[in-house]
């Protein structure tokens, strides 16, 4: 079923600028009235649904904290750290993503940098560099998760934090268009999926349309596992239904886990 090999990073690129330039969900920023909450203590973040992440995730005060926001533009979460008094990074593979916080920063005066590229290689960054990384649900656009912990691992400090958001890998078991249409759950696919390997690039465009981001499923090995492997402790977990998902009645359609680098 396999078609001609895709570069995952370079299509999922100029699908995530047609998501910004789309209105997606997650490419809408923050308003500068939720900036100015944040200001003044007033704050919540999302990493999985639209739930606000659990406050105790995070330092109590972040000032002067370093936080990296891996794959996470949009101008969403960056800006609020940023404002919550947080030395923030936004770190995405979309110019347009980052762009969103970019223009909140500009907008609202924050002091908050982006950087662009793929969250399997954080080279623009040195070791032990930040105190946080948070990392909502993203990491499905990538086909593989081992470079994205061993990076994180490097670049967090001893006793820093990785928070992350990630699907439930059997969300991916059922027929998109039964599930989305008529709210039927029928299993088709095996696991682990891909989008690439599931249908051809004709079938692609036809289901999901041709400027879609290619998705792929991981195992809760690669998820957690993985994580235990590049050397964090998990010390938080939490689960989240998807509101727009009919699976979403009959279990978590999100996790994240929260995991530090033992000092």
């Amino acid at each position: 079923m396999q078609d001609i090999v895709v570069d995952p990073v370079a299509h999922n690129r100029a699908a995530w600028d047609k998501c910004v330039q789309d209105g997606n969900e997650w490419s809408r920023p923050v308003s500068a009235e939720d900036v100015e909450r944040a200001r003044m203590g007033d704050w919540s973040i999302v990493l999985i649904g639209r739930e606000p992440v659990d406050r105790s995730w995070l330092p109590t005060d972040l000032t002067g904290k370093d936080v990296l926001c891996l794959a996470s533009g949009g101008g969403q979460q960056g800006p609020i750290l940023a404002a919550a008094g947080a030395r923030v990074t936004v770190f995405d593979n979309s110019p347009r993503q980052l762009g969103q916080d970019q223009m909140v920063a500009a907008r609202d005066g924050l002091e908050l940098r982006t950087v662009l590229g793929d969250m399997r290689d954080l080279s623009a960054f040195g070791d032990a560099t930040f105190d946080v990384v948070f990392h909502p649900v993203s990491n499905l656009f990538v086909p593989d998760l081992a470079a994205v912990w061993r990076e994180c691992f490097r670049v967090l400090r001893p006793g820093g934090t990785l928070l992350v958001g990630f699907l439930n890998p059997d969300v991916y078991l059922f027929d998109h268009e039964a599930l989305d249409e008529r709210g039927e759950l029928i299993v088709v696919h095996k696991l682990p999926y891909s989008d690439v390997t599931q249908y051809s690039a004709e079938e692609r465009a036809t289901k999901f349309g041709a400027d879609a981001p290619l998705e792929y499923s991981h195992t809760l090995t690669d998820q957690i596992g993985g994580q235990l492997a590049a050397g964090f402790v998990l010390t938080g977990f939490a689960e989240a239904p998807h509101q727009s998902n009919a699976s979403a009645q009959y279990m978590s359609n999100y996790f994240a886990t929260l995991a530090v680098k033992p000092s």
